[in-house]
């Protein structure tokens, strides 16, 4: 079983959520603002992914843009950039797959097949 960490509300999560339902995978999901991962959760996910850090910030979103964090984030150690991304679900990249063994953000649909068909 997989974990879904999405925003409803999100045009990609809702998609992405479909093609997990059309090809009958099988996951339970988050709500990402009601149910933020905290600053554990999304240190493990980072490093069981082998993305870099920056790949879990919502880089489109408003937050991210008005907290200027494209200048801010280079100068910040990753744990205060963690302890960042566990204050608001909605600076976080989704939606978020967390499977056995990987961790995807976003979504793209060569590499979901890739892990979860």
């Amino acid at each position: 079983m997989i974990l879904f960490v999405e925003y409803p509300k999100c045009s990609t999560c809702q998609k992405a959520k479909k093609w997990l339902v059309e090809n009958q995978v099988e996951f339970e999901e988050r709500h990402i603002v009601e149910d933020n991962p905290s600053k554990e959760e999304l240190k493990a996910w980072y490093e069981k992914s082998g993305l870099p850090l920056k790949r879990f910030f919502n880089t489109s979103g408003n937050i991210y843009k008005e907290m200027s964090l494209k200048d801010k984030l280079p100068s910040m150690s990753e744990d205060e950039q963690l302890a960042l991304l566990a204050t608001d679900g909605m600076l976080v990249k989704r939606p978020l797959v967390v499977g056995d063994g990987f961790v995807l953000t976003g979504f793209k649909e060569a590499e979901w097949k890739e892990k979860l068909l």
